[in-house]
């Protein structure tokens, strides 16, 4: 997953793989599995990169009271909640959220807070608003699960309203820096867990999507590199499932993955490990 501080699972779910919030596995693993994203998001959120990332992405948005904000892929709705405080006490904050034990999460969190913001089922593709209903959409790290991001751009601009404004936050795992390993050991491992994944490059094709779609780009693009402690590696069996993965691809061979995952260790223990992955985010303008 996207390098966080996360707890350290040995637990049943832990060191969660980008797929584990793909609509494909929801139910899987039960509330373990659902508590286990939760505790992901909520690591995720206290990383400085993200934050930064998010109120840049907030600024240039720049929500204001009476205005409907839509949040796709909404998670536990921390920043749904932020949209929503921005537009009140006349507009409308709805997340769409397909997993229904974070929608649940969500929603008791607002509730707990006092916010009027809500969640609901829903599709990045298909979304359950009218043509032009809505005048701010954000989208953090759902693009890289989806098979045809493209018609989920093209979906964005049908429901932004003349001069409405999203941002789209995402990976782009070409920009993973793996240290130690063998550099050409680090390559396949890294090119087998991209065959893994939907679009596993997402970032890099955000502005061609968007404009694609009809949509005015900003020549400003954000960026911040979230970098993983660690220590975190050391709890996270993922590391250990994705080089099990690469050995039965034949991109590793046995030998070559305990290496690998030797040296990858060892540094975790020394302090001396660096795994990172860029995050970038893409702000655009429906004119007219």
């Amino acid at each position: 997953m996207t390098p966080s501080s996360v707890p350290t699972p040995h637990q049943e779910g832990s060191g969660a793989a980008p797929s584990m919030f793909t609509r494909e596995r929801i139910g899987e693993g039960g509330a373990a599995r659902v508590a286990t994203l939760v505790a992901l998001l909520d690591a995720q959120e206290q990383q400085p990169a993200v934050r930064r990332l998010r109120d840049w992405a907030f600024e240039a948005l720049a929500p204001q009271p009476g205005e409907s904000v839509v949040d796709v892929g909404a998670g536990t709705g921390t920043e749904l909640r932020r949209l929503a405080e921005a537009v009140a006490p006349d507009g409308r904050a709805v997340g769409i959220e397909p997993n229904p034990g974070l929608r649940e999460e969500g929603s008791r969190r607002a509730a707990l807070t006092g916010s009027a913001a809500t969640l609901m089922d829903g599709d990045a593709a298909d979304l359950p608003f009218a043509d032009g209903a809505v005048h701010v959409l954000r989208c953090e790290r759902v693009f890289q699960h989806l098979p045809d991001p493209q018609a989920a751009a093209h979906e964005f601009a049908r429901v932004l309203a003349p001069d409405g404004r999203v941002a789209v936050l995402d990976s782009d795992w070409g920009t993973v820096i793996s240290h130690p390993g063998d550099p050409d050991l680090v390559r396949r491992y890294a090119e087998a867990n991209w065959r893994r994944m939907a679009n596993p490059f997402a970032a890099r094709h955000l502005p061609s999507q968007l404009r694609v779609a009809g949509l005015v780009v900003d020549d400003d693009i954000g960026s911040a590199a979230l970098v993983m402690p660690p220590r975190a590696l050391l709890g996270s069996g993922l590391i250990h499932r994705n080089a099990d993965a690469a050995v039965e691809e034949g991109a590793l061979s046995r030998a070559e993955a305990d290496q690998f995952l030797a040296d990858a260790m060892a540094a975790a223990s020394a302090g001396t490990a660096f795994f990172s992955v860029t995050m970038f985010g893409v702000v655009a303008r429906k004119v007219g």
